[in-house]
């Protein structure tokens, strides 16, 4: 018996199996498969707006006034609180009450922030720091600060001193909170890293320890800004001829909820706005952070 074996040649004229073709298909094949890269996070093609579910109530606000549903007595409809909102910023109403209530937690945010970022230092850089000035405002942390008001009340009367001091105290906890928490969470290699290379006092602060505390100051300032509103819609509610909180007060004694809504709706606006004023802020100082957003 005989036995014949193929064979193929290749450009040169030289003879070779033909297995050693059925070999390289295969081999050819499995170069041309490129691994895949799996990316995790939350991703940037299912990430929906931020204003979609604010989207969806405004259209379910609409759909029950429309269909009557929602009692206009009960709450306004989108049309009849945009007429009234027209007729406050004709009058000129709603441009004084707004700048009434900036006023108030501008000076009370401002000066919160300032406690706050300046008590954080001492506490975050100082060990007999912390020891005095940590355990009172752990303390503080505590109590309420809108149950603090009529101690206030007290102290400072029912004016703007009561008023602009609430805020503050509102607005200083998270900014120091969020600050020395910032402080205490920079690698310590940094700090051994600098030691090593001698750097001054000075340089350690620029080029050390401010990098390293900024996500927790940005934070803090995000946190404290909106404490200092929230704080301003109650205290305009107390013996207040200015403002947002008094022209919300005013319309609620004539069940007028138009007007209600509008003051809400501005409040919200300046809420929104001052976050994303310091979201933007932040991305920019923290630029050269890598994170999962």
């Amino acid at each position: 018996m005989t036995t014949t074996l193929e064979h193929t040649t290749d450009t040169t004229g030289t003879p070779r199996p033909a297995s050693s073709t059925a070999r390289s298909a295969p081999e050819a094949t499995q170069t041309d498969i490129r691994p895949r890269r799996r990316t995790y996070g939350p991703g940037g093609h299912l990430t929906a707006g931020r204003g979609l579910g604010v989207l969806v109530l405004l259209l379910a606000w609409v759909a029950g006034s429309a269909t009557g549903l929602i009692d206009p007595r009960v709450l306004a409809s989108p049309w009849q609180v945009v007429v009234a909102a027209a007729d406050l910023v004709e009058s000129g109403r709603l441009q004084e009450s707004l700048l009434a209530s900036l006023t108030r937690a501008g000076v009370g945010t401002a000066l919160g922030i300032v406690a706050g970022v300046l008590l954080a230092t001492v506490a975050g850089l100082s060990r007999w720091g912390e020891s005095l000035i940590d355990g009172p405002v752990q303390v503080k942390r505590s109590i309420p600060t809108l149950a603090l008001m009529p101690l206030l009340i007290l102290w400072f009367g029912i004016g703007e001193e009561m008023k602009i001091t609430t805020i503050a105290l509102a607005t200083v906890i998270p900014v120091y909170m969020n600050t020395f928490d910032g402080l205490r969470s920079i690698d310590r290699r940094f700090v051994e890293l600098a030691s090593t290379l001698e750097v001054g006092r000075l340089e350690f602060l620029r080029r050390v320890i401010l990098p390293g505390a900024m996500p927790g100051v940005i934070l803090g300032l995000r946190y404290g800004v909106t404490a200092g509103l929230l704080a301003l819609v109650v205290v305009e509610q107390v013996n207040t001829t200015s403002g947002l909180g008094y022209m919300i007060t005013l319309a609620s004694n004539y069940g007028q909820t138009e007007i209600i809504v509008v003051g809400l709706v501005t409040y919200a606006v300046l809420g929104v706005t001052a976050d994303a004023v310091l979201r933007a802020v932040g991305r920019r100082a923290l630029s050269w952070r890598r994170t999962i957003s």
